[in-house]
């Protein structure tokens, strides 16, 4: 899949936020809303968190590799006051990049999303019940996982399940990303929930993301 695309629309969005500097951002209240899957998407989502293989980026040049460590470095800087254990911080950070590019979206954002969903907490719960990182519903675990919601909590496969999740958003939004974070938060149409995670992701900007 490509990479997720802003558009102008997003990009004014955006620019019109309150700009934030370090941490933390306010989580905004909110969760997925469960809706009627077609059998077909059900399967598609199920097959596209089935593989619990470990997130091992592959490179075919050098200077993708490069481009890839430089990344690491600066967002693991960044990540340092939220998690200061090393190992911890680079493996979540890892994932991230392996299931973003995996789901075809934009590594920038999600970390945005994350910020403002969850502040970096693994395990995090919101007052509806939304778990983990990246404040997953429990219904999808019966929709399209294996039934157990207590491994949302587990990293990857909560990073996952929420690339998942957006990618699926923002194909029924046709890339409108907008409302395809609208969607992601239950809050669809309102500004609040995107403007402050295209905010927050200006935090994780940066050349090689």
């Amino acid at each position: 899949m490509k990479p997720m695309v802003w558009s102008r629309r997003d990009c004014l969005l955006a620019a019109g936020s309150v700009g934030l500097v370090g941490f933390p951002v306010v989580a905004h209240a909110g969760g997925q809303l469960e809706e009627p899957l077609a059998d077909s998407v059900r399967g598609a989502l199920s097959a596209a968190i089935a593989n619990s293989a470990p997130p091992v980026p592959e490179f075919r040049d050098f200077q993708k590799r490069m481009a890839y460590l430089r990344w690491l470095g600066a967002s693991s800087e960044r990540l340092q006051k939220r998690k200061p254990d090393l190992q911890t911080r680079i493996e979540f950070l890892q994932t991230i990049w392996y299931e973003t590019r995996r789901a075809g979206l934009d590594t920038t954002l999600v970390l945005g999303l994350v910020q403002v969903e969850s502040a970096f907490r693994k395990f995090a719960i919101s007052r509806v019940g939304a778990r983990g990182y990246m404040q997953i519903m429990p219904f999808w675990s019966r929709l399209i996982g294996d039934g157990d919601p207590s491994r949302l909590f587990n990293m990857q496969t909560n990073l996952r399940f929420g690339c998942v999740i957006l990618r699926h958003y923002l194909d029924r939004e046709r890339g409108d990303t907008y409302l395809a974070l609208g969607r992601y938060n239950g809050s669809r149409g309102k500004a609040e929930y995107p403007n402050a995670v295209y905010a927050a992701a200006r935090n994780w900007a940066h050349a090689d993301a």
